[in-house]
Order: structure tokens, then sequence, then C-alpha cells
């Protein structure tokens, strides 16, 4: 093998192994937001998030914050409701309310919608909770 031969192929192999590690780095695409933050920030106290009755016994909604951040809104019995941060744990893609769960589309974790636990990983910690209560007819952050 001449040193000419030696020289291409280790730029070869160099470029490959640039070019795999781009590869795992964008793992996901576009599908895998970063990695949610731990402590999201606090929602400012008495913030209407919904009515009370858009939200079904035993279900969850969507909702958003002013500043465009997104939560859920559960309501696990008539006169209770919960809420979280709508990032899964895992890799940060928006949860979507499925009944009494809460499925990522992305990678497959499903969450209780009653209290954010994991139920389905790959999350392994549970949803962010956003403390809220029923003021009159509304669902406000507390």
């Amino acid at each position: 093998m001449t040193d000419d031969t030696r020289s291409r192929r280790s730029v070869l192999a160099v470029g490959g192994a640039v070019a795999g590690a781009a590869a795992l780095s964008a793992c996901g695409g576009a599908d895998a937001p970063q990695q949610p933050a731990q402590n999201p920030p606090p929602a400012p106290s008495g913030q209407s998030l919904t009515p009370l009755a858009s939200i079904p016994v035993g279900g969850a909604i969507p909702v958003q914050f002013a500043d465009g951040r997104q939560a859920i809104v559960a309501r696990p019995e008539d006169s209770a409701v919960a809420a979280f941060d709508a990032a899964c744990t895992h890799k940060g893609c928006p949860v979507k309310p499925e009944g009494a769960e809460l499925t990522c589309p992305c990678h497959g974790s499903v969450f209780d919608a009653a209290s954010g636990a994991v139920k389905k990983g790959p999350a392994d910690r549970p949803l962010a909770a956003i403390p809220v209560r029923i003021e009159g007819d509304q669902v406000v952050t507390a």
C-alpha cells in the first residue's frame, strides 16, 4: 500500500467518524426537541387557563400560557383539576391528551393524566406539575 493510499483512507475514516457523530447528534430530528428544563418557570398566580366545563371529567386538554408555553389541564374528578407542563421528560416533545392518559407522539412515553406519573417509558420522570385551582367556572394557576 502506498503512502497516498493510506492518506486517503485516513481522511475517509476520519470523515466517516465525523459524519457518524453528526448523524447521532441529530438523532430524532425535528420530532425530538432538546431535553426539557427540570423546573419550568412558575406561572403567575390567578392566570385563567380554561373554563372548567371545557375539560371532560376523566380527561384532559392542552392549553397555552400567554408566553407560549404549553400545558395540559386534567379533570380526574368532577371537582378536581391538575395541570402539567406539556414537555415530555424524555426529550421535550409536547404530550397529547388521550382520555385518562397523556402520550408522547415522538417516542411513545405514556403518562397518567391525573398525576403526571410515568406509565410507560422511555421517559423515567413524571411531568412537571403546575399548581392550579378551580375559581368560579375557571381553572386558574394557584
